[in-house]
């Protein structure tokens, strides 16, 4: 585990914009209570609550991956209208102490959704 400091800041603060991610006709999730994780020279990430996510149409992944800042985050596939995109969502259920804000948020890969909406 490595500890956030001036050589990779991390910081996280509450957004209150409206942010709405689509994929096809769908809206998999619309949330006024995301948090904004800035990382280093990264450029910044949603984290969006699951009760305001369509979990129904996620679907847990075997894919993992390791942050050294951060800890272990699972994926998810999002399946809806006939279509899927693999591994497009992220989420650090038990995330190192730095960074216990995003606890169960959801993440989503803007290359990997068609669109997401701010403002």
């Amino acid at each position: 585990m490595r500890l956030p400091g001036p050589d990779h800041p991390i910081t996280i603060e509450r957004d209150s914009a409206r942010v709405r991610v689509r994929f096809g006709n769908r809206i998999i999730a619309d949330t006024t209570q995301a948090l904004m994780l800035r990382e280093a020279n990264y450029p910044g990430v949603y984290y969006i609550p699951r009760c305001d996510a369509d979990m129904s149409l996620l679907e847990r992944t075997g894919h993992a991956s390791y942050c050294p800042y951060k800890g272990d985050a699972s994926y998810f596939t999002i399946v809806a209208d006939g279509r899927r995109t693999n591994n497009a969502v992220w989420s650090y259920e038990r995330p190192f102490p730095a960074v216990a804000a995003i606890e169960g948020f959801l993440a989503f890969y803007p290359s990997r959704v068609d669109a997401i909406d701010v403002g």
